[in-house]
């Protein structure tokens, strides 16, 4: 179902200012007048339209199939996370019985790849995290990104490992950081063409993974792409990669299997983006 409801903020009682204030001022300590910008299902506009854990497992479980197959990988179980605009996990999913059913490096994997798409897209051009691929290799014009905003491991492994996947998964309500160069990760744009987060998946070959992103966004509603990088102007991965290891594009990505490449050429037909 496609909805659009928004949430603009919140609230913040003069009472409970000046109650922090106090609280600092007695005991001479680190806090800060914006504690609670982490907190819950507060965030930016837009942030109401993103999925909550059960939707998303729900349309995760959809796209993967089960058992997992038909999206021209290694037919695993995966991880996906839902990042805001603002870079707070929103919602973490897996698609097997339980956690280790699917890679267990997957689940940061996936909230950084979320994280990725979410930090290089905008309302007028999205980027995939397979289109950083090229350009982030020694020589080329982003050379070192992926090097330049550190997963935020304090907000990773923490928590219960019994509750990761669940909406208890401790990374929900914080800011994961991290940058991926290799698919898996998409922008989400509502109707009106925001970008309102991102979506990340990993858990099967980064092909697949893109694969599996894709659709999983379609599933979403979350797929109004106003432009991109890529022959069909939108964020679909790019096999351009030449013999000589130079990609005609310039935002090009390793090839994985045949399968992989033809199922990804046909998306923006097989799922196409929202219009």
């Amino acid at each position: 179902m496609r909805h659009s409801g928004r949430l603009h903020g919140r609230l913040f009682p003069r009472f409970t200012r000046w109650a922090m204030v106090a609280s600092c001022g007695v005991a001479l300590l680190g806090c800060s007048d914006d504690e609670g910008d982490d907190d819950g299902p507060i965030g930016p506009p837009g942030s109401a339209e993103l999925p909550a854990q059960e939707a998303l497992r729900a349309a995760l479980e959809t796209v993967v199939g089960n058992p997992p197959a038909g999206n021209g990988g290694l037919s695993l179980n995966m991880w996906a996370t839902v990042v805001d605009r603002s870079g707070i996990v929103r919602a973490v999913a897996y698609t097997g019985d339980k956690t280790g059913d699917q890679w267990p490096g997957s689940r940061v994997i996936s909230a950084q790849k979320a994280n990725t798409a979410n930090s290089f897209s905008l309302d007028g051009l999205a980027l995939s995290t397979a289109n950083l691929f090229t350009a982030t290799q020694p020589g080329g014009s982003l050379f070192g990104l992926q090097e330049s905003n550190p997963v935020n491991t304090e907000a990773a492994y923490g928590g219960d490992a019994d509750d990761y996947g669940t909406v208890n998964d401790f990374m929900v309500g914080k800011r994961i950081g991290g940058v991926n160069v290799f698919g898996g990760g998409l922008a989400l744009y509502n109707s009106a063409g925001d970008v309102i987060g991102a979506v990340g998946v990993s858990g099967d070959t980064s092909c697949a993974d893109h694969n599996i992103g894709w659709k999983l966004r379609d599933a979403l509603a979350l797929d109004f792409v106003p432009g991109g990088v890529s022959a069909t102007g939108d964020d679909n991965i790019i096999y351009d990669i030449g013999d000589d290891g130079v990609s005609e594009s310039g935002f090009g990505h390793p090839e994985c299997s045949a399968e992989a490449t033809s199922i990804a050429n046909n998306l923006p037909a097989t799922n196409p983006i929202g219009n």
